[in-house]
């Protein structure tokens, strides 16, 4: 993958905006607002206790202190942290239609972050493939989105195999304080579990998966040559014999089973979106049921 001039970031940096903040003005922003706004409360003062407070809010040690019956109140955040995990392995760059995997994860992460920034929050990215490559902390302002944006655009893929694991121990060092944090990725990484629950356990955490649909079931085209993208092993592969493509297709069936249960132990939400497919409406479908689910 070529890269891209000064000029060629800037161009598409802003070809993306446009698409971005046009679905969240007429779409989005006020889903992820549901979704996101007032998960958190923040301490704001102690009071007297008064007839009618709620038991439960006492402040047990103030009470004793004073002497008299003392409660803390709290107050929704006026502001989120979000933070974006991307995983810029060379995985990404495979796509069998006009859109690599790469291409889509840029744009729906432009949506996201445009939409944090409607909702004035803070919003940080880590680049990731073998290590984390580039860190931004968490900042806010549309100068601050750009930039983010314009590191995602000039990223070069990484061929590297991936560690996921270490992007989510990164996080869990740098990310003290609750924040929404989405992981955008194929997935196509090991022994990412445990640090991805206990990310959960601390963050409000979604996965956004990326896969094409030829990752799932080949055609029956003959012989082929296959590269593995990160590590550079190729191999022949006859995709003329049913057998063959039915080994694959249950393959791919017994991973994305493993998936979901990792997802499920880890208490993650996750979304599965394909290039070529359109992911607005599956995004918006996604964040409803989210939005129902835990209320």
């Amino acid at each position: 993958m070529a890269e891209l001039t000064v000029a060629e970031i800037v161009q598409k940096v802003r070809r993306i905006q446009i698409v971005a903040n046009r679905v969240v003005n007429d779409l989005f922003a006020g889903e992820y607002h549901s979704v996101f706004r007032g998960r958190g409360m923040e301490f704001d003062e102690v009071r007297e206790y008064q007839p009618g407070d709620e038991i439960r809010d006492i402040d047990w040690n103030v009470t004793a202190r004073q002497g008299t019956p003392f409660i803390k109140r709290f107050r929704e955040e006026r502001e989120l942290t979000v933070q974006f995990l991307v995983d810029v392995s060379a995985s990404g760059v495979f796509g069998s239609k006009d859109q690599s995997k790469l291409d889509l994860l840029i744009e729906v992460a432009a949506l996201l972050m445009f939409s944090a920034l409607k909702n004035n929050d803070k919003v940080g990215l880590a680049l990731f493939a073998n290590d984390v490559h580039r860190y931004l902390p968490p900042r806010k302002g549309k100068g601050s989105v750009l930039r983010l944006l314009r590191e995602l655009v000039a990223a070069q893929p990484v061929h590297a195999p991936t560690r996921l694991d270490t992007a989510l121990d990164f996080l869990n060092r740098v990310q003290k304080r609750r924040a929404v944090v989405f992981v955008l990725s194929d997935f196509l990484a090991e022994n990412w579990q445990r640090g991805l629950a206990v990310a959960a356990r601390r963050h409000d955490v979604v996965a956004l998966r990326f896969q094409d649909p030829r990752e799932e079931e080949w055609p029956a085209v003959g012989f082929v040559l296959l590269q593995d993208a990160e590590t550079g092993e190729v191999v022949e592969v006859d995709t003329s014999h049913r057998q063959v493509r039915e080994r694959f297709r249950r393959h791919q069936q017994d991973h994305e089973e493993r998936l979901q249960q990792d997802f499920r132990r880890g208490n993650v939400d996750q979304l599965l979106l394909r290039p070529g497919e359109a992911y607005t409406t599956p995004l918006l479908r996604f964040f409803r049921q989210r939005q129902s689910k835990r209320q």
